[in-house]
């Protein structure tokens, strides 16, 4: 049986843990799926497990801050050479250091899915699967600006 669904699904969940702590929101509504007394029923968490998987979350979390921060430095200066009509060359070079960045977040973030995976047993990784498609089913994402088609843009 195929595994190509475990990175979907775990991506899905930690996009919905980091979507407040990744932009610095204090919200106590962000959602860490392992603190969770539902998803610890459904999935079988024990408490060993979810201390675990916050330990990995904890430590991650500096660097994921510290990205998504020069992250949106880096595109607020691209934003403004755009708006400026700055030399090509320049653009190019900013465009460059944004997906530097982006990339560097991206592969934290996918090794933080790998830790957080490694905690669960093929079982709970199962069941983890039916309690995250409820929860999404449940709890429907706004729209946000660039979800949209690109190509309807223009």
């Amino acid at each position: 049986m195929g595994r190509s669904w475990i990175r979907p699904l775990l991506s899905g969940a930690l996009l919905l843990a980091l979507v407040g702590a990744v932009n610095a929101q204090s919200n106590a509504q962000s959602f860490a799926w392992w603190k969770s007394e539902q998803f610890q029923k459904e999935v079988g968490l024990t408490a060993e497990q979810c201390a675990r998987i916050d330990n990995v979350f904890q430590t991650a979390l500096p660097r994921l801050r510290q990205g998504k921060e020069e992250l949106d430095k880096q595109e607020t200066e691209l934003s403004r050479l755009i708006e400026t009509n700055a030399d090509e060359a320049l653009v190019t070079k900013q465009v460059d250091r944004v997906e530097a960045i982006r990339a560097s977040l991206n592969k934290t973030r996918t090794l933080l899915l790998l830790h957080e995976r490694q905690v669960l047993t093929p079982d709970q990784l199962v069941r983890f699967k039916a309690a995250h498609d409820k929860w999404v089913q449940d709890h429907p994402r706004p729209p946000r600006p660039g979800d949209h088609d690109a190509h309807k843009q223009y």
